[in-house]
């Protein structure tokens, strides 16, 4: 049986792939900060979940907390990081950015650290990050999420050419607007899929061990052309 660990598996795309992996037969260990929310979902599933609850932002009980999932599940051939926070923070208040860095750059790097050393241990393993199309772009309105997604698309890309040779693969999934509680009130959404439709190709990417996977497909061609954008452009639509 296929193995895997999802962390921020309580609500939004993290939620919608635990679904859609225990539907699919895989045995998971589950990571959080809500037990409530998790034990809510084994409820929903009606199957056996591992649950471990988890901060990332209290980087030095991820490890402890990843192994023992590892450990409950007999092994893991997966590991996906789904954690991450998005709050409205165009008045750039440090307590807001830094809250932001901490989940999505320092807590997001302890998970994939632990999944880049586990698996290079194995010589075997998958290790599949949420990014986001934002990754490409700043953004004055929430300006510590933009980087920090580029943070995670850039450590992914690392971690691939260290680890590729040993056998194991790294997944950048690079979502556009998703309908999810971290989207919640945001203006200005365009192409907005619904959580299960978005968890549906993030899935397939995961099956396909691609490196790179635009969700939906249409904004690889959108990140094309940001890349080759003049900045004066970008800012005038970004605002």
């Amino acid at each position: 049986m296929r193995k895997a660990i999802i962390v921020g598996a309580s609500s939004g795309l993290g939620l919608e792939l635990a679904k859609l992996m225990a539907q699919d037969g895989w045995s998971l260990g589950l990571a959080a900060r809500s037990m409530e929310a998790l034990e809510a979902l084994r409820q929903e599933l009606g199957t056996s979940l591992h649950l471990q609850r988890l901060d990332v932002t209290q980087t030095d009980s991820v490890p402890a907390a990843l192994d023992a999932l590892a450990s409950a599940l007999g092994g893991v051939d997966c590991i996906v990081i789904s954690a991450g926070v998005s709050p409205y923070n165009r008045k750039l208040e440090w307590a807001i950015e830094e809250a932001t860095l901490a989940t999505n750059v320092m807590g997001f790097a302890a998970c994939a650290n632990w999944a880049a050393h586990r698996f290079f241990e194995q010589k075997a393993g998958h290790l599949v990050g949420l990014s986001s199309v934002a990754s490409l772009l700043g953004s004055p309105q929430v300006p510590a999420y933009n980087a920090s997604k580029a943070f995670v698309s850039r450590y992914l890309e690392g971690l691939r050419f260290n680890l590729g040779r040993y056998g194991v693969s790294v997944t950048d999934i690079r979502p556009g607007y998703v309908d999810t509680p971290m989207t919640k009130g945001q203006k200005g959404m365009f192409w907005l899929l619904d959580a299960r439709a978005a968890s549906l190709e993030i899935y397939r990417a995961i099956l396909g061990k691609r490196r790179v996977a635009y969700v939906p497909r249409r904004w690889g061609l959108v990140a094309k052309l940001i890349l080759v954008a003049p900045g004066s452009v970008i800012a005038r639509f970004s605002n």
